[in-house]
């Protein structure tokens, strides 16, 4: 597996769990707010960690961390994730996978093997292929992973990064449309990283989310602002 990065304890990234977070590199999309740049147009330029380090970590980790959390970048491009996880689970600790969704079949033949998915919603589906940056993109294929965690029975989360410059209020109606049901949903503002693919946005004052979380709870049981 290739491993780009470690942030040694989170207390924030996975839900009710002392975790630390694991970065894979590389990606599908090209969303232009993205936050871990160099992890998705410049991976060779980050330094290597190999899974001996890795997993020696995890080894001294034991009865302090609870889970792991493996983000990227996009996880779902390894074939050998699947096994990654198995040695993760294997020394006792949860995981948790980030994914922008868009290898459903991927994330179908994980779900058995993890305990927490969060998702991201980039935009409204009519901006959706315009915010990631994807010729040919398959809208089909974020909805069928949407449909795919919201029958799994594993627990899950969906998020959108905001911005006045990415989402508009019709945006956000569309958004609760298209999700209508869904039970968990978290807004978190866009903040420039300093690692940012094209650092043209803005961070969204407090009125802009919560008028976004207005209009969204209209057709999602749960929403709050993360951060």
């Amino acid at each position: 597996m290739k491993i780009k990065g470690l942030n040694k304890l989170t207390l924030l990234d996975f839900p009710g769990r002392m975790a630390c977070v694991v970065f894979l590199p590389s990606c599908n999309f090209r969303c232009p707010f993205c936050h871990n740049a160099s992890l998705v147009t410049a991976p060779s330029t980050q330094p290597d960690i190999s899974e001996e380090e890795f997993f020696a970590f995890l080894e001294k980790r034991k009865g302090i961390l609870e889970g792991v959390c493996i983000t990227g970048g996009e996880p779902t491009l390894y074939p050998d994730l699947g096994a990654f996880i198995d040695r993760i689970k294997s020394l006792g600790f949860l995981v948790k996978l980030d994914t922008n969704g868009y290898n459903p079949d991927e994330l179908t033949n994980l779900l058995s093997k993890v305990d927490y998915v969060a998702m991201d919603i980039k935009n409204s589906p009519s901006k959706y292929a315009e915010t990631v940056g994807v010729k040919n993109f398959d809208f089909d294929k974020i909805k069928r992973s949407v449909e795919i965690l919201e029958s799994s029975g594993v627990e899950h989360e969906f998020r959108m990064t905001v911005a006045p410059e990415l989402q508009e209020e019709s945006d956000f109606y569309a958004v609760q449309e298209w999700l209508k049901g869904v039970k968990k949903f978290y807004l978190q503002a866009y903040r420039d990283s300093g690692d940012v693919i094209n650092p043209i946005f803005s961070t969204p004052d407090e009125d802009f989310l919560e008028k976004a979380k207005r209009i969204l709870e209209k057709g999602i049981e749960k929403v709050e602002i993360r951060g």
